[in-house]
């Protein structure tokens, strides 16, 4: 990376506006701008998020925002109502009043002297998602988005299910958001009234799983906000980027076949982070590459973005099976047209060209899934997906015969099979796996299905045991080159813990028929895509008090049940400008027994401190869901100290029914 602190324009930085809302309620922005710009007016970039521009994204706003403001932006980095230094409370994620108070704090922008009066957003995950809502809205003024590790299915393509499954992460995203959001404004920003706003935001904080719970098909409450229900609503020009070690790996080639204004993707091989400083390596010239996207819709200049490929994808070497890698080998290939299919049909143990006898019974153990990795990884260790042969022999597998040359896979993989469900629920988790000489096996993609979902997400049906069904998966996409001596693999188990909560019966299913349709790219020429090198405003000026780390221990208890255990500790870290010292922990614990869905189990412990001098606050949250074969159980506790003096205390409890889950 290299950083500049030479710009062609000089950047001014005001640490903390005060933007009111239509409701007089008063938001938080941090502001950087040419100091000229009152002479020479500028376009402006909305960053729009709950997760604290003080202590929260501090990291990458510091190394973003100056750089695109001394190219002549003015970048608004804004604290949401209910978070950071704002006022307000905050119900859910993505409410109207949300894009709203965006829209606002951009009208506000509009007004000022030193405004064009033209505006993009720009954002990763929350942000790449709002950005995508609130165009979808039309503003006067918003002509072009970027969006990273972003969704345009609220309900099918983020952390809450998947195929109709109940993801884990639902917990896991629900326990982080309160411990995130309970924290209180700095009161060196908001004075004497911090312990007040805090009060009140620990009072309304609500617990998110509760909400999620009480949705579980494909309602009118996930259609608002995905951009999916009407592609035609967005006319900004939207740049979307995504990595293939990241949860959302599906919107980038929606977006660009969808959307009817113009749109570009690029997908690295990068974790849930901007591709200027993820891992794993290549590394790209990002902002330089949001400075062409800028330049183009916000000042019209010619830049040669609407020449740039459909996609940009980054076609990832098949190597070993690594819970972590730095840099992965591989080759940028450009994509403007989608990749044929090919044909596999699943015979009694094979991928074959040729239709074959099937009847196969599956019924996987309830820890089957080990072999997972992290929804979001976040640049620890140990986050990837490991080999995955335990969970191999936990399946019914389907090998091709060794590949004689490379196989490039690029786009979704997608299976259809007729089978015979046992009981009259159930599910069924796929994966496309790379099977090495030695017989270690890499994970290449999967998908899931929830089987009373099998003909809408929407309306699910209770099956009826022993009656033969039709049920279709769409893989998640990648881009990956399966070597030559290599073996292409097809696993299908009935379990995938703790990715997928389980269904409440163990029965299993008779496959009697299957197909995989195979994306597969004929054009083995290298593509002349390439990328400038990465470039940021200086760092983050902080002092690490204790470093990041992340440790993961998986036991067999006794009983037979497996506990994997996830310790998380984000470090202990202190603001050199402003004194400010954050602390965060999280403890998760799984836990499941092969034989009983019925045992599992889910638990977060977040512990954050915030502490300046003699000042110091502390917060416990905690929260855990378990079922039964009629209902889910969340629970969640949320306590807050002053120092030694506890000020909150908080539980929630409810009994929310099961909907063909």
């Amino acid at each position: 990376m290299t950083y500049r602190t030479e710009f062609p324009r000089k950047v001014v930085e005001w640490p903390d506006v005060r933007i009111e809302m239509p409701d007089g309620i008063k938001l938080s922005a941090r502001v950087w701008l040419p100091e000229d710009a009152e002479d020479d007016p500028v376009p402006a970039i909305l960053e729009h998020l709950p997760y604290r521009k003080r202590d929260g994204t501090i990291a990458r706003d510091e190394l973003n925002h100056p750089y695109l403001a001394g190219h002549g932006y003015a970048c608004i980095r804004v604290d949401m109502r209910g978070n950071g230094d704002s006022e307000g409370l905050m119900e859910d994620e993505y409410t109207q009043q949300e894009w709203d108070d965006a829209i606002a704090v951009m009208e506000w922008v509009g007004a000022q002297p030193w405004s064009t009066g033209r505006w993009g957003m720009m954002g990763i995950s929350w942000g790449g998602f709002n950005g995508l809502q609130v165009a979808a809205l039309r503003p006067e003024g918003l002509d072009a988005v970027i969006s990273l590790c972003t969704t345009s299915d609220r309900y099918a393509d983020d952390i809450h299910y998947k195929g109709g499954c109940l993801l884990g992460e639902n917990l896991g995203w629900a326990a982080q958001m309160l411990s995130y959001s309970s924290r209180p404004p700095d009161p060196m920003i908001v004075g004497d009234r911090w312990m007040e706003m805090w009060l009140e935001r620990l009072n309304a904080q609500p617990f998110l799983l509760e909400t999620w719970l009480d949705h579980q098909t494909r309602d009118a409450y996930w259609q608002h906000g995905s951009i999916c229900e009407d592609w035609g609503a967005i006319n900004a020009a939207v740049l979307v980027v995504g990595g293939w070690h990241d949860g959302y790996r599906n919107t980038p080639a929606k977006i660009v076949e969808n959307l009817h204004s113009p749109a570009k993707a690029i997908v690295g091989p990068w974790i849930h982070k901007y591709p200027h400083f993820a891992a794993p390596e290549p590394r790209i010239g990002f902002l330089q590459e949001a400075l062409r996207w800028w330049d183009r819709w916000l000042k019209d200049i010619d830049t040669g973005v609407e020449d740039d490929p459909s996609q940009r994808l980054w076609l990832m070497d098949g190597i070993g099976p690594e819970r972590y890698s730095a840099a992965r080998p591989g080759r940028w290939i450009a994509v403007d047209d989608p990749v044929p299919m090919q044909t596999l049909h699943l015979t009694e143990h094979q991928l074959s060209s040729k239709e074959g006898q099937l009847d196969r019974y599956v019924l996987s153990p309830q820890s089957c899934g080990a072999g997972t990795g992290e929804y979001f990884p976040f640049a620890f260790s140990d986050e990837f997906p490991g080999d995955q042969q335990e969970d191999d022999d936990m399946s019914a597998c389907f090998d091709a015969n060794t590949s004689e040359s490379h196989i490039d896979i690029v786009g979704a993989p997608k299976v259809d099979l007729r089978l015979i469900p046992e009981g009259n629920r159930g599910l069924i988790a796929l994966r496309l796996c790379d099977v090495h000489p030695d017989g270690t096996s890499v994970q290449i993609s999967h998908g899931f299905l929830n089987l009373s979902h099998h003909k809408s997400h929407a309306d699910p049906v209770e099956l009826t045991p022993g009656d033969e069904i039709s049920v279709s998966v769409t893989l998640d996409q990648c881009a990956y080159r399966l070597p030559a001596g290599h073996k292409l693999r097809l696993a299908i188990s009935t379990s995938y813990w703790p990715f997928i909560w389980p269904s409440p019966d163990r029965k299993g299913i008779t496959l009697k028929s299957g197909r995989l349709d195979l994306p597969q790219r004929a054009d083995d020429s290298e593509s002349l895509v390439t990328f400038p090198e990465p470039e940021s405003a200086p760092p983050w000026q902080m002092t690490a008090l204790r470093a990041a780390s992340l440790t993961r221990n998986t036991e067999k208890h006794e009983d037979g049940s497996v506990v994997t255990t996830i310790v998380t500790d984000d470090g202990k870290l202190r603001d050199d400008t402003h004194g400010l010292i954050t602390d965060a922990i999280c403890e998760e614990t799984w836990t499941i027994h092969p034989d009983d869905p019925l045992c599992a189990s889910g638990h977060y412990l977040w512990n954050l401190t915030h502490s300046r001098g003699d000042w110091s606050i502390r917060t416990r949250s905690e929260a855990w869901l378990h079922a039964d074969k009629d209902a889910f159980y969340p629970r969640a506790k949320l306590e807050a100290w002053e120092g030694e003096k506890k000020v909150f205390e908080r539980e929630f409890r409810r009994k929310i029914p099961r909907n063909g889950v």
